[in-house]
């Protein structure tokens, strides 16, 4: 018997393991709930909430093929071993994972389990990260062969397995040693909410997405918000990407040039690639999660952590507006746009120079798109931690000036803020009655910023801090154009000099 090992790939299309295996043997489709995993800091109740509904989901999309998800609680080693004992597996299917560590461990524990026991582990490409890659260079044009290759048929359905064994009854999150946070308005888990916002971006919401993806006023409708069924597989980066070059002909064809379309997509097209290219970072070299890429900058901020400016980012309540209202929309949502995110990193390292690592568990465990290749590749960029990215540090006065003019989203998030005028919406600190229940601002803007580039320039003005990055650049980078530093020296910018935005 064959067994589908489901992991971060929820769906039934698009799904190289399960129709492989489906054309040799009769196969079991198997998820394994693993609470040592679930203990992580990186994982939170809201993903949990996300992925019982997405099991549910992938639950009936297999019935329909006459599959039946078998469902196990514990230690993917001990299970497989039972299973085999039962069953005697002749295969194992699964999609190449590049997750957190600890999945990365647990993987080759059980690489060594399977090879002790004679199984066959079939590991296929997932989305457009290639495993054990020579170079970087061609990548974009094997991504690019692998996004327009034919996606693959869902399998024949099955004739019914006779097998007697039960699925466990999953943990409560508190049986897993979840917090109790609440997410007050998440998306909801399941393919088919994630194919109705692919339609519905294309279809609407997006005709403005190049424009108004970068505020968090507009950035709610117009981005696609498919980052999170992405993250968990719901929906396949293939599908996503055929689907919507399909749109983009068919635009080009009705729309005029100008139109706001054609930019629209051609820009959520170009992040389709992005998003891969940061996740392959983290599969070339999977310490990204735990240590600086850059090893001149180790030591920089590790020797001090403030814990209650740390606290006062994570509460919302730093006595910057913008900041604030960003932080409590993200706990309250899961989700804010990549702009926001990057400010959020950006304030957590630069002004108040916390490493980057306690903020990056933390955000982390709120983004319920949570990707760590895309997630630890932006905290290390926006920390100035890899070492080959223009160093970018956000002044959170000017970006809620140029992003909330009118403190619309800060009214909406900050409400002790909701009678100010739109003269200190942004600086409340400076009305003639600050209001009575806002923090003062816990550092100066201005003076923070300017220690926190001077200290990171006189990192990249250390010895052989170049050709430490071209190290980087050779094996990370993409091929892109270069860019010159205020001391003329060139680093390589991923996104040559511009904010990425990603979805």
């Amino acid at each position: 018997m064959n067994v589908v090992w489901f992991k971060r790939d929820l769906r039934v299309s698009d799904h190289a393991p399960l129709t492989s295996a489906t054309q040799s043997n009769p196969t079991l489709a198997l998820y394994i709930l693993e609470p040592l995993l679930w203990r992580e800091k990186d994982l939170s109740a809201r993903h949990y909430a996300f992925l019982q509904e997405s099991l549910l989901d992938l639950q009936s999309q297999l019935k329909k093929l006459n599959f039946r998800l078998l469902i196990k609680v514990g230690h993917a080693e001990e299970i497989f071993t039972e299973l085999h004992h039962n069953l005697k597996i002749t295969a194992v299917f699964s999609h190449q994972e590049t997750w957190n560590d600890w999945t990365y461990q647990r993987d080759k524990r059980v690489s060594k389990l399977f090879k002790a026991l004679s199984i066959p582990w079939h590991e296929f490409q997932h989305n457009g990260v290639v495993r054990k890659l020579v170079s970087r260079d061609g990548w974009a044009k094997q991504w690019h062969h692998y996004m327009t290759a034919p996606a693959i048929a869902m399998p024949e359905r099955q004739r019914s397995l006779d097998i007697n064994i039960d699925s466990d009854n999953l943990p409560s999150p508190t049986q897993l040693g979840l917090s109790n946070e609440t997410c007050q308005a998440p998306q909801a888990g399941g393919r088919h909410f994630g194919l109705a916002l692919l339609d519905s971006f294309f279809e609407t919401r997006g005709k403005f997405y190049t424009k108004e993806m970068s505020s968090p006023v507009t950035a709610y409708e117009s981005c696609s918000r498919l980052s999170t069924y992405l993250a968990f597989g719901s929906i396949s980066l293939r599908e996503v990407y055929q689907l919507a070059q399909a749109r983009k002909v068919a635009i080009y064809d009705q729309m005029p040039p100008g139109s706001p379309w054609r930019s629209s997509a051609r820009s959520f097209l170009s992040r389709l690639r992005w998003h891969c290219h940061f996740i392959q970072k983290l599969e070339d070299e999977p310490t990204i999660e735990l240590k600086n890429l850059h090893p001149a900058i180790d030591g920089l901020r590790e020797g001090q952590f403030n814990w209650a400016h740390f606290e006062a980012w994570k509460e919302g309540r730093t006595g910057y507006p913008f900041i604030d209202a960003c932080m409590r929309a993200l706990r309250a949502t899961g989700w804010i746009n990549f702009r926001m995110r990057a400010m959020l990193v950006s304030f957590s390292s630069n002004h108040l120079w916390l490493h980057w690592r306690e903020p990056s568990l933390h955000l982390a465990q709120l983004f319920l798109d949570y990707e760590p290749g895309i997630h630890y590749s932006q905290m290390q960029m926006q920390s100035g931690a890899t070492g080959i990215n223009a160093i970018r540090i956000y002044n959170p006065i000017k970006q809620s000036i140029d992003q909330d003019p009118e403190g619309i989203f800060i009214k909406t998030w900050v409400p002790e803020l909701a009678t100010l005028s739109t003269a200190h919406i942004h600086t409340p600190w400076l009305a003639q009655n600050p209001p009575k229940y806002y923090p003062a601002p816990i550092v100066d803007e201005a003076t923070a910023r300017r220690e926190a580039n001077e200290r990171l320039y006189s990192i990249r003005r250390s010895k052989n801090f170049q050709s430490l990055s071209s190290k980087i650049v050779k094996k990370h980078a993409s091929r892109k154009k270069t860019f010159k530093t205020s001391k003329t020296k060139k680093l390589h910018s991923d996104a040559a000099g511009k904010q990425i935005e990603l979805f």
